[in-house]
C-alpha cells in the first residue's frame, strides 16, 4: 500500500518548516509527501526544496495561483500529482507524531475513512514547538505548564480506541485519511467551496452516501496543532447551507472535483 500524506499551505514556511520535518522523524516514513500550495510566495518553494534534498522518500511542490483560500481546489491537485494508494491529509500547522504515519498504515480499513485527533500546542509553547519536544520528557513539562490542550491523546494506549459511524461532529481534514479509490469515487473535495470551513464535513457526507463510513481513531495518528489566528470565516454561512444540501440530497459525487485533473482534464 503506498502511502501519500497532502499538506496544504499558504504562506507559513514557519509552520510548513516544523510539519516537514516531522515526516523526516517518522518511525515508518510516508511513501511520498506532496505540498499542495495554495499560491503562497517563493519562500515556500525554496522551503520544500531544502527540506525534499533531505528526505528519504519523494517530495513534490504542488501550486496554483492565488485567488483567495481555496483549500478544496489544492488538496485536489495534491492528490492528482500522487498515484498512491492511501491519502493522508493534514495542515501546515500540524506537526505529526513520530508513529503518525505507521499508525494510519496499520488503521487503514477497506469501506472506512480514518479521523483522527489533535492535540492543541498553546500560545506560549507554539512559536517554537517541534518535533524535538515530541520527547516524552518535553511533552509531560508541556503539559505541566499547561500548555496543551487534549494533552491525553499524546498517550500510546496499549490499544486504540476505535469507533465506526456516520457522525459528522470532529471531521477535521487536520488528520483525515481515505481510500484514493474512495476518493475518486465521489470526486475528491467540492471545489465550490472557498473560504474557510465545512468543505471536509461536505466530503464525509459523500462518502457516507457513497457507503463509507468513518473510523474514528483515538490515541494513535495524533498531530499537534500549532496556535495562530483564526483563518477569516467571511464565507463560512455559505459554506454551512452547502454542506446542509449535500446532507439533504443524498449526492455521492461534486461537479466541481479532482476529475479535472485527471485524465487529461483542465480547470
Amino acid at each position: 500500500m503506498k502511502v501519500v500524506v497532502v499538506v496544504p499551505t499558504y504562506n507559513r514556511p514557519h509552520f510548513l518548516r516544523r510539519c516537514l520535518e516531522g515526516y523526516l522523524h517518522q518511525v515508518v516514513p510516508p511513501d511520498e509527501v506532496v505540498v499542495a500550495d495554495d499560491g503562497s510566495g517563493p519562500a515556500t518553494a525554496a522551503l520544500v526544496a531544502e527540506v525534499a534534498a533531505l528526505a528519504p522518500f519523494p517530495m513534490r511542490h504542488v501550486w496554483h495561483e492565488d485567488r483567495g483560500f481555496r483549500a478544496a481546489a489544492i488538496r485536489n491537485r495534491g492528490v492528482a500529482a500522487s498515484d498512491a494508494d492511501y491519502l493522508v491529509f493534514t495542515d501546515d500547522d500540524c506537526i505529526p507524531a513520530r508513529h503518525f504515519v505507521a499508525d494510519h498504515r496499520a488503521a487503514a480499513e477497506r469501506g472506512c475513512f480514518v479521523q483522527g485527533h489533535r492535540v492543541l500546542v498553546g500560545p506560549e509553547a507554539a512559536p517554537r514547538f517541534d518535533h524535538r519536544d515530541l520527547a516524552l520528557v518535553r511533552l509531560l513539562a508541556h503539559a505541566v505548564r499547561g500548555g496543551l490542550g487534549n494533552a491525553k491523546y499524546c498517550l500510546r494506549l496499549l490499544r486504540p480506541v476505535v469507533r465506526h459511524s456516520q457522525l459528522l461532529a470532529g471531521v477535521r481534514s487536520c488528520n483525515m485519511a481515505v481510500w484514493r479509490d474512495d476518493f475518486l469515487a465521489v470526486n475528491g473535495f467540492n471545489e465550490a467551496f472557498e473560504g474557510w470551513g465545512k468543505e471536509d464535513s461536505e466530503l464525509a457526507v459523500r462518502l457516507f452516501h457513497h457507503g463509507v463510513v468513518r473510523k474514528d481513531l483515538r490515541f494513535r495518528a495524533t498531530v499537534f496543532h500549532l496556535h495562530h489566528p483564526e483563518f477569516d470565516r467571511g464565507r463560512l454561512e455559505r459554506n454551512i447551507r452547502m454542506l446542509e444540501e449535500a446532507q439533504a440530497s443524498g449526492v455521492t459525487r461534486c461537479k466541481r472535483g479532482i476529475d479535472q485533473y485527471l485524465q487529461g482534464g483542465t480547470e
